[in-house]
C-alpha cells in the first residue's frame, strides 16, 4: 500500500498506518463510514504504538476507534468509524 491513492483507499476500505502518520492521507472525500488502519507487528510493540498514534491523528478529524484486532499474526488493524 505504498502508493495509496484516495480511490484505492476507498476501494479497499483500508489504509496503511504509514500513510496516516506521514500525513499523506486526505480522507475528507472518503465515501464510506468505516475504515481500517493496517500496521505490521514489530518487535517491542512498535506496530501497535504506530497504530495507536494513527488512531489519535484520525480522532482529531472525526473518526472514532471501534476495535483493534490482530489479522494474520503479522498485522494489527484498527477499525474506525466516522462520526
Amino acid at each position: 500500500m505504498s502508493s495509496e491513492t484516495p480511490e484505492l483507499v476507498a476501494h479497499n476500505r483500508m489504509i496503511n498506518v504509514r500513510t496516516v502518520l506521514e500525513n499523506r492521507a486526505d480522507l475528507r472525500a472518503y465515501p464510506h463510514r468505516h475504515l481500517a488502519i493496517v500496521s505490521q507487528l514489530m518487535p517491542s510493540g512498535q506496530g501497535v504504538t504506530q497504530l495507536l498514534a494513527a488512531v489519535e491523528i484520525l480522532d482529531r478529524f472525526g473518526w472514532d476507534l471501534v476495535n483493534v484486532s490482530e489479522l494474520t499474526g503479522r498485522q494489527v488493524c484498527a477499525f474506525m468509524r466516522r462520526r
